[in-house]
């Protein structure tokens, strides 16, 4: 089996020829999207995330169910309740549609934080202003990196099913790139994508976050509005 270590993910800026598929009018200035190299990885356990992941993420994903209905249980007892609905099935835990691969692209993503922390932190409920991520491919799979803010996820994305798939990353901090899965534990990040609806997924982390017990990310296509008609 390959250790967890062997696999390098490094952050990147995309290059202006890379990204015509998401490419938008000069009028709209956006960030350039990082791209994800993966290096040192056995090629036949390339889709074989179970062989890479750690017991301990593991478990964590296993309990994705039960840690869904504490998170819910937590909001609704502080009066989140409305907050939570408003969401729709972003945040119903059994949303969850075929079909669950995201195109590649850039994205708007928004952070939903639910529930109370393993330690007890947190509000039971908190939502957070968009910011820029993409998905891009890499051999079989697909690779997702957030592009702004103090905390950028990035990782590989894996076929789990057909309502779901499964993310193994790292998490960065400041201006250092994301770490490896597996080279430095306490910024692993492991979670499950689903699309909820139409143009709609989302990427749920549980029991990984200071101040929630789940953290759900929403991934939404970042297209240009559409022209207006001539006068």
């Amino acid at each position: 089996m390959v250790p967890a270590r062997n696999l390098r993910l490094v952050p990147a800026l995309l290059l202006a020829a890379g990204c015509a598929k998401t490419a938008v009018p000069a009028t709209t200035p956006v960030p350039q999207g990082p791209s994800v190299t993966v290096t040192n990885v056995d090629t036949g356990l390339s889709t074989d995330w179970k062989a890479l992941m750690l017991p301990e993420d593991a478990v964590r994903l296993s309990l994705i169910g039960s840690s869904w209905d504490a998170a819910l249980g937590e909001a609704r007892a502080r009066k989140f309740g409305a907050a939570v609905a408003a969401e729709g099935p972003l945040l119903d835990p059994k949303a969850a549609l075929p079909r669950p691969a995201p195109p590649p692209g850039r994205y708007r993503c928004r952070i939903v934080k639910l529930g109370l922390s393993e330690a007890g932190k947190g509000a039971g409920f908190a939502r957070f202003k968009p910011f820029y991520c993409f998905i891009a491919t890499e051999d079989a799979l697909l690779v997702f990196t957030k592009a702004t803010g103090t905390q950028r996820p990035g990782g590989r994305i894996w076929d789990d099913g057909e309502t779901r798939m499964v993310f193994m990353g790292g998490v960065a901090e400041g201006s250092a790139k994301p770490p490896a899965y597996g080279d430095d534990p306490k910024h692993n990040r492991v979670g499950v994508v689903e699309r909820v609806d139409d143009f709609r997924w989302r990427l749920v982390t549980p029991a990984q976050s200071p101040d929630a017990r789940i953290e759900v990310m929403e991934l939404v296509p970042d297209t240009p509005p559409p022209a207006e008609p001539a006068q």
